[in-house]
């Protein structure tokens, strides 16, 4: 196994009366996709909100490699290479692509009323820079998407919108990303197509770590190494796809059923 790059130790959230993680340890690997599974309300999403600083938990620490990231703010979350996405789309679909992809990177662009006015040089060769990078990014998912840079996000496809969100949150170039549920809204067919455009990408950025909340088990079973079951906030099992669906309390919890042994 390689080096933990993230770890949740003792993790507890509560939300007046209910605990929606409770004690949770969970160790991910650099370089490895995991797999976050469970019943709705199981504490998938808790989970990223925490990690991303948009709540703060009760108890316990998460650690991204050796730093404690348990009361960053998400803006130093996001500085520190955590970036995700949503289940709900988050794009503004008045924007550009280009637009959408920027927004989510502002933090590490110069928007000073002096530079701006003044070096002018540099204002260009930041922006220049930006869509270069962004072009990339977006002919790694789709080769029709580039020319698309400067258009309105309402004219993508649902795919295509999935796919430029994921972009975005790739433009920081992360040491981690969380993915909320990608395949949401989607046919069958958009989420083989938009799991090979992951698993692609995952290939040129090399090492590159994911960990992904999904409810459809043929996209955990291709592109998982590992998976975690959460139910009720508690981790109830973890391993490899094979080990978890064979577990008879994950067959209870998550899949409603309990197998004849």
């Amino acid at each position: 196994m390689s080096t933990p790059l993230l770890t949740a130790c003792d993790l507890t959230v509560r939300f007046g009366g209910l605990t929606a993680l409770d004690a949770l340890n969970l160790t991910v690997y650099e370089g490895e996709v995991m797999g976050l599974l469970g019943p709705n309300g199981s504490g998938k999403t808790t989970f990223f909100n925490v990690v991303t600083g948009l709540y703060t938990a009760a108890s316990g620490r998460i650690m991204l490699g050796s730093e404690d990231i348990s009361t960053k703010s998400p803006q130093e979350v996001y500085g520190h290479g955590v970036t995700r996405t949503f289940q709900r789309s988050r794009l503004s679909l008045s924007l550009t692509v280009f637009d959408n992809m920027v927004i989510g990177n502002y933090q590490h662009l110069n928007t000073g009323l002096m530079f701006n006015i003044f070096r002018r040089a540099q204002l260009r060769k930041q922006y220049d820079e930006m869509v270069d990078k962004a072009l990339t990014l977006l002919r790694t998912f789709n080769p029709g998407l580039p020319g698309k840079l400067f258009q309105p996000t309402s004219a993508l496809t649902m795919i295509d919108r999935r796919r430029v969100e994921i972009c975005r949150a790739l433009l920081n170039s992360p040491r981690l990303l969380l993915l909320d549920e990608p395949s949401a809204g989607m046919t069958h067919d958009e989420t083989t197509e938009l799991m090979d455009d992951i698993l692609q990408v995952r290939q040129l950025l090399k090492p590159f770590t994911i960990v992904i909340i999904e409810h459809e088990m043929n996209v955990i079973q291709r592109i998982t190494d590992r998976c975690a079951v959460l139910n009720f906030g508690r981790k109830i099992a973890e391993g490899s796809y094979e080990e978890i669906v064979a577990d008879r309390e994950v067959q209870i919890a998550y899949l409603g059923q309990e197998q004849e042994s």
